[in-house]
């Protein structure tokens, strides 16, 4: 058979899947999954923003001391504040006159029903003494740098002198080891993300042809390898028509976008360059979609039901978790053998190879695995075909190879 009538059949299985899923309701179900669960998402976050927000409305950190030193304390407590981002302030301070017993205030101070405090500052600030709770080590140290503050004021007559600094902002030429690391995470965890949202559909695509006997007549008329690679091409594109739908709506939203964001996005630098990266992001992905969906047809093609495609999902989201999981290992050493064998071993590999385009700027590397990845996308769709002729068509029913009677 002639590799130009090979194609063509195979188009041929790919233009017939891609049609009977995207011309159908729920397909649609299907391309706004991912507006539904950032719905949900969205109204949990806000509910757990509202219920943390409420809770630390009531935190505070509490120091006793004279008022004429509350308001150096105060003043310092101002300007800290200044270098944390507003998820990641310390709680309100609040400062009180000290009694006679201020041991004994501070310790009454846990027990206020009003307010919670995590930390509470009393005594000389050359020498002060801070009680926290369980979680008040940090606002501890907080406090004992406003109380440092206050004393250096109070040594230079009431205030510390006030700053400003000229402020210039610089861009690095090159890239910076953190935006690399950023880049080659965010990589691996797109290639992860698309391939477990997608390449699962293709587990499924036998089953109903199979209770049908479809698949008997396709595979009397065309190879059982242009059946399998077709229904994995069919479902290739109907992943890049998922994700050029999407793609095309993020894009008209993040140009509404404040330009800090555009900032955040200019910190990402991959060491290959940007266009060369998100060429090679998209080879990896295909790839990634390939291998993976190559593997799980062909475990899907072994299932007659669709009870245990059900039961297979399990193991294929072990399986995908399994190569994040590896990848990123593999990303926090580099140059190991730990790396390598995730860059060899075909399921790893294209995980493992988009995050070194943004840590390595050669391009030999990805030529070398582009092609391995192919040879193995081969392989696999091979075995499938093979596995599927012998362990369901040979044996001249619908059970599969692993549950056929051995006489």
């Amino acid at each position: 058979m002639s590799a130009r009538r090979l194609i063509r059949q195979t188009m041929t299985i790919a233009r017939r899947d891609f049609i009977a899923t995207v011309f159908t309701p729920i397909f649609l179900l299907f391309l706004f999954a991912p507006l539904i669960m950032v719905a949900f998402s969205t109204i949990g976050a806000l509910g757990a923003r509202q219920a943390a927000d409420h809770g630390s409305e009531r935190v505070r950190i509490v120091a006793i001391v004279p008022d004429a030193v509350a308001p150096a304390i105060a003043e310092a407590d101002r300007r800290a504040r200044k270098v944390f981002r507003r998820d990641e302030e310390p709680p309100a301070l609040m400062t009180m006159t000290p009694t006679r017993d201020v041991a004994g205030q501070a310790r009454a101070t846990f027990e206020a029903g009003g307010y919670d405090a995590t930390a509470v500052l009393y005594g000389p600030l050359d020498r002060p003494t801070v009680l926290y709770g369980p979680r008040g080590a940090r606002t501890a140290d907080y406090l004992a740098v406003l109380a440092g503050s206050a004393l250096a004021a109070e040594r230079l007559g009431g205030t510390l002198p006030s700053i400003s600094p000229t402020k210039i902002a610089f861009t690095r030429q090159r890239p910076t080891l953190g935006g690399q690391n950023q880049t080659a995470f965010l990589a691996v965890f797109g290639v992860f993300f698309l391939t477990l949202f997608l390449a699962g559909q293709v587990v499924g695509t036998m089953a109903e042809e199979r209770s049908n006997k479809v698949i008997e007549v396709l595979a009397a008329a065309v190879p059982l390898e242009a059946v399998f690679l077709g229904k994995l091409l069919g479902m290739f594109g109907v992943a890049v028509l998922f994700i050029g739908f999407w793609g095309t709506v993020l894009g008209q939203v993040t140009s509404l976008l404040p330009p800090s964001f555009a900032g955040m996005v200019g910190e990402l630098s991959p060491a290959v360059g940007l266009p060369m990266f998100a060429l090679l992001f998209i080879a990896y992905f295909t790839m990634a979609y390939l291998l993976l969906g190559s593997v799980f047809l062909t475990i899907g093609a072994q299932a007659s039901t669709m009870r245990e495609i059900q039961m297979l999902s399990l193991p294929i989201t072990i399986v995908q978790v399994g190569m994040f999981t590896l990848t990123l290992s593999a990303l926090s050493e580099p140059n190991s053998w730990l790396a390598r064998a995730a860059e060899i071993f075909p399921l790893s590999s294209p995980f493992a190879m988009a995050g070194l385009a943004a840590a390595d700027d050669a391009l030999w590397p990805h030529a070398l695995a582009l092609a391995w990845q192919g040879l193995w996308v081969a392989i696999f769709v091979t075995m499938g075909a093979r596995l599927f002729r012998r362990g369901v068509l040979q044996s001249g029913s619908s059970q599969p190879f692993w549950k056929r009677k051995r006489g």
